[in-house]
């Protein structure tokens, strides 16, 4: 009975979700515009989504010069660039209402206007093209000398755009600049526009309320300016947070987007920017979508605000948080991808791979060593069979991008979860020689059972949330699943690592001084000193193994790259292999357990053979009496 009530509850008018409306008192379904998995639903936590009418397999026809623009719910036609509709409307609905015509009278500014705008552009080229007055100048002085040229740009072009706000659509093609403005005097009485300029095959996407920015009386103005050579003199050199390692190119050509009378530099909503890039992307490694930014440490490209949203060969599209003027940096190596260096990967954790399943099993069904040591060591090697078995299967799936995103996500966290296990091994033995007894001593049990899990779990996951809630489009490049070095992201990941590695050392050289200090006075406790001379060796070569890995990773710079390039790739590619050596291979009790297992799967072998002789010979002994 009260399951049906449920039902009926939740089958009514109140209980639809979003964007949809009750049918028949029964059902709910999407409102026109709006589409979900079924057309008729009852479950109150179903999804609408909006139909996006102006692509497949709909894709709505507006006519010549005239595009679809798809807005929450519906769509509406507008004309391009340069045409408008005879009636002065900026929208309509069908092809049938397409009356979009050329602006003859629009493209060309007033005379006096354009004068002062070519001023500027001959100022500008004659800059350019004195080589030898930008490599004479020094680094601020050409910074704080190509800021004032792009405002002083972006002030002018304002200015012609709001001296003839009749001429809605205003353009500009020079052999440096390509400038295209928007007048909005309406304030901005269409619900949800969306203004597209464009200028030398770039272009930008902004919402008019950024333009009219309230209630200004008069008109409101955006421009978007494409230059053609400035790139050339702010350069990649201008941005500081390259890595020296790699080289770093401008990519794309210099475009400002400005807005006026009033400057607004933050949104309400990011602009989207798609650039052309000045060259195809051939061993591309990381992109960078950047802004000119102006502060009192000196002018310089960032990318504070600016998201990357898609890169291919030919164009890169970004997202940004304010305006400012724009460019798309990418970093590109020398190195063509290295067959050896694959093979060395695949085979290396191919290996590791199995070596830590069997020191898995071995740690987990061997019960002569099972202890808190034998815990840390499973949990050490569960961490880096996932990790390495995720870095083989996903490491390169760079598309699509919310995958590749989760997969640097889980990469890290395991990474790191590898490593604060090796802490726990680490404060395991420091714990064990500050009482010189053996690796189950009930004190230490009981400390270690205590923090083992939350700390080895744990800590990683509050790092990666972090990460996460702060940067997580820094999560993935455009060649691999890991995290970008843009910003200094991949400290998350390296200043837990080096923080781990010297703690160890810390209780590496706390307990060769216990040894030390005590040694003399446990002659009469040998086992106890064996054994804590072996955990002593152990943690040695488990800090060796994860440690040492990634600080040749660290040095892969200079003229020695590639030699570490190749040790960090093979000593990475081996641990899972070093890690049963160390703790299976070379331990007493797990080779007794092995001559047991061995012995008996023998015997097994042996009186299974023997039953199936017996009952052959039995067989054939009856058949013959038969």
């Amino acid at each position: 009975m009260w399951i049906l009530s449920y039902h009926r509850q939740h089958s009514s008018c109140h209980s639809c979700p979003r964007n949809a409306y009750c049918v028949n008192g029964t059902h709910c379904t999407c409102q026109h515009g709006y589409e979900s998995q079924q057309k008729f639903f009852t479950f109150p936590l179903t999804i609408c989504e909006d139909s996006n009418e102006c692509a497949p397999p709909i894709s709505l026809y507006c006519g010549v010069n005239a595009v679809c623009k798809n807005i929450p719910g519906s769509y509406y036609c507008q004309c391009n660039s340069g045409y408008r509709l005879l009636s002065g409307g900026i929208q309509f609905n069908s092809s049938n209402e397409n009356t979009c015509q050329a602006i003859t009278s629009s493209i060309t500014p007033p005379t006096e206007d354009k004068e002062k705008l070519q001023q500027v552009v001959s100022k500008l080229e004659s800059l350019v093209n004195n080589k030898t007055h930008w490599e004479n100048a020094e680094k601020g002085e050409v910074a704080t000398m190509a800021t004032l040229i792009l405002q002083k740009v972006e002030s002018h072009v304002l200015e012609i755009a709001l001296k003839a706000p009749d001429q809605k659509v205003q353009k500009v093609h020079n052999r440096s600049i390509a400038v295209e403005t928007r007048v909005v005097t309406n304030n901005c009485s269409e619900g949800g526009k969306i203004f597209n300029l464009q200028a030398e095959k770039n272009s930008v996407d902004i919402d008019c309320n950024d333009i009219v920015q309230g209630n200004i009386q008069g008109p409101s103005a955006v421009a978007f300016i494409s230059y053609d050579s400035l790139g050339e003199i702010i350069n990649a050199t201008f941005f500081r947070e390259r890595n020296e390692s790699d080289p770093v190119y401008l990519n794309s050509r210099v475009v400002s987007v400005a807005v006026g009378p009033k400057r607004n530099i933050s949104l309400s909503k990011p602009v989207t920017l798609i650039f052309q890039h000045t060259e195809k992307n051939r061993n591309s490694k990381t992109t960078f979508c950047v802004y000119w930014k102006s502060s009192e440490e000196g002018n310089h490209w960032s990318t504070d605000g600016c998201d990357l949203i898609h890169v291919n060969k030919s164009h890169t599209i970004c997202n940004s948080t304010h305006l400012s003027s724009f460019a798309v940096l990418v970093a590109f190596t020398n190195q063509e991808d290295d067959p050896l260096l694959t093979v060395i990967t695949y085979v290396g954790l191919g290996l590791s791979l199995l070596c830590l399943f069997l020191a898995a099993l071995t740690f987990l069904l061997c019960k002569a060593i099972q202890n808190i040591s034998t815990s840390l060591h499973l949990h050490l090697s569960l961490c880096l069979f996932l990790a390495h078995l995720l870095f083989l299967i996903g490491i390169n799936q760079t598309e699509p991008k919310v995958l590749c995103a989760i997969i640097a996500g889980a990469l890290h966290y395991l990474y790191l979860a590898a490593f604060t296990w090796m802490l726990l091994e680490g404060l395991h033995l420091f714990l064990t020689a500050r009482n010189l007894t053996v690796v189950n001593y009930s004190s230490v049990s009981k400390h270690m059972k205590k923090v083992m899990f939350p700390v080895g779990y744990g800590v990683p996951a509050v790092i990666v949330a972090i990460s996460a809630a702060s940067k997580p489009h820094l999560y993935g490049t455009s060649a691999w699943c890991w995290l970008q070095l843009a910003e200094g992201f991949i400290w998350g990941f390296l200043g837990p690592v080096c923080a781990i590695i010297c703690v160890n050392l810390v209780f590496l050289l706390l307990v060769f001084w216990i040894l030390k200090r005590k040694l003399s006075s446990l002659n009469n406790e040998v086992s106890t000193i064996q054994n804590t001379k072996m955990l002593t060796f152990k943690a040695i070569a488990q800090l060796f193994i994860l440690g040492c890995t990634w600080c040749l990773g660290m040095l892969q710079v200079g003229s020695a790259a590639r030699v570490m390039t190749y040790l960090f790739t093979i000593v990475n590619s081996l641990q899972g292999i070093f890690i049963f050596l160390v703790y299976c291979l070379f331990s007493q009790q797990v080779w007794k357990q092995y001559q047991k297992w061995f012995r008996e799967i023998v015997k097994s072998k042996s009186e299974t053979e023997t039953h199936t002789l017996s009952t052959t010979q039995t067989r054939h002994k009856t058949s013959e009496m038969a």
